[in-house]
């Protein structure tokens, strides 16, 4: 588990001590469901990252909402239920360039205006091959961003970089010259999951 569900696990697991200590036995069943639910959404599971040349791999757990090309390249948006684990990995090895934080709504993230008008997060990953954007959005129940690294900081690909609580999206730009190797519909898991390859 993540360091940052800890206090979203301690405290309803504290609550539901003294509520059973009281005897109050419904309310000390609630709170240590949510205890659970809490330690099950904060997971951390090992992820097998391919070790192929030229791949990018998924930035986040999900079902693909968007694929689709414009002026700025390509962009994959993967959609996060609260089911989903939440933690963002690098899609590609490399050296982040840029980090910009924007306020915004906290409107629905299954939207695919909330890539344009949600609070999100955006690092830019460059290396010798190829430059990806991975922007972090936050949904309409997502109360934080968080990014650990600063830019300068190197990745690895499918290296954890952070992670948004709660419901959210996760997109990926990719230049105009990667090949797209995902659809709409699938079901992709961070870190393992190749959406894209490269020259």
């Amino acid at each position: 588990m993540v360091k940052e569900g800890f206090p979203f696990v301690i405290t309803p697991m504290v609550a539901a001590m003294i509520f059973a200590f009281f005897g109050i036995w419904i309310v000390a069943g609630l709170l240590a469901v949510l205890a659970a639910f809490m330690a099950y959404f904060f997971r951390d599971p090992y992820r097998q990252v391919p070790d192929e040349p030229g791949i990018v791999v998924s930035a986040a757990d999900g079902r693909v909402t968007r694929v689709d090309e414009n002026v700025d390249g390509k962009t994959i948006s993967v959609f996060l239920s609260p089911l989903d684990v939440h933690i963002n990995r690098a899609p590609i090895a490399g050296t982040i360039t840029n980090v910009e934080y924007i306020r915004g709504k906290k409107a629905p993230a299954t939207s695919n205006e909330a890539s344009f008008t949600n609070e999100r997060n955006s690092i830019t990953i460059q290396n010798d091959g190829m430059t990806v954007v991975c922007t972090q959005i936050a949904g309409i129940v997502a109360r934080r961003i968080v990014c650990w690294p600063k830019p300068g900081a190197k990745l690895a690909l499918g290296e954890k970089y952070g992670l948004i609580k709660f419901g959210s999206r996760t997109d990926v730009l990719l230049p105009s010259s990667a090949r797209v190797a995902v659809k709409v519909g699938d079901r992709v898991v961070g870190g393992e999951t190749i959406i894209a390859r490269f020259e």
